[in-house]
């Protein structure tokens, strides 16, 4: 409980590093309602839909002296789930450190205006702790307000033996391009992301709820269309949400949506 408030906190205070090292911040809070989000059923291979799940999602994000950082945490609540495991975490912490900044001149040529060194670490009630490393790049693509694509190498740091993983399980590589575009001045935001976690390594492959991964790839396509209120932080949209082979599973597709609230403080 204590680690779980200290990210908080982290999360909450970006600018608890010296103000002469940050060049810009944001902090924001973003509550999901939404239906049809899967888990796995009572026997492993088979899989049942929460019909509904609520989500409260803090996110920070920023640039500073040396790069940029971008992390989240959320947690979950499954509306019809049972009394004693109705509620999840799941967070993940990420740092770029651009080879423009360190170096004090650019590094890039054409479309791609920086590379960085970047990393990550995921966490959470009932997942692997997993640390990524790779390579960062930035992109400057017309009508893009920007566009990140990231390469990692994945590497589990711990499993979840109380779940019967086995450490390594999602050892691998992945692929995250990140975008956001803005519609001129209509106060209409498209962003989002996407997961491309393949080559895992054939070893011990099981995930964190005790049966064989045997999905040789995961995709997780995560879009937002949102609208920004004149003047304000307020934000009101919707998110669609596809994971093919959610959690390793294989034949276990999720496609479903959210609607979305979300504060900009």
């Amino acid at each position: 409980m204590k680690n779980r408030l200290l990210i908080v906190a982290l999360l909450a205070s970006p600018t608890a590093m010296a103000d002469s090292l940050i060049h810009w911040s944001d902090f924001s809070v973003t509550g999901l309602y939404g239906q049809n989000y899967l888990e796995p059923g009572e026997h492993f291979g088979g899989y049942e839909g929460q019909a509904n799940q609520t989500t409260i999602t803090l996110e920070t994000a920023g640039g500073w002296a040396k790069g940029d950082w971008f992390a989240f945490q959320d947690f979950i609540y499954y509306n019809d789930g049972s009394s004693d495991d109705n509620f999840a975490n799941y967070g993940e912490y990420g740092a770029r450190f651009s080879a423009s900044k360190m170096f004090d001149s650019k590094v890039g040529f054409g479309p791609l205006t920086d590379v960085s060194l970047a990393l990550q670490f995921e966490q959470g009630s009932a997942a692997a702790s997993t640390f990524l490393y790779g390579v960062g790049t930035d992109w400057a693509i017309p009508g893009f307000s920007y566009f990140n694509l990231n390469v990692y190498h994945r590497s589990e740091v711990t499993a979840n033996p109380a779940e019967g993983s086995v450490k390594g399980a999602s050892n691998g590589w992945q692929l995250t391009p990140v975008w956001r575009v803005d519609f001129g001045d209509t106060g209409i935001v498209f962003d989002g992301f996407i997961d491309w976690i393949f080559a895992l390594d054939d070893a011990d492959r099981t995930n964190g709820f005790g049966g064989i991964a045997h999905a040789e790839n995961m995709v997780h396509f995560n879009p937002q269309l949102k609208y920004q209120f004149p003047n304000s932080g307020f934000m009101v949209g919707i998110e669609y949400d596809y994971w093919k082979n959610k959690y390793g599973i294989e034949g276990m597709d999720q496609n479903t949506g959210s609607v979305i609230v979300k504060y900009h403080f």
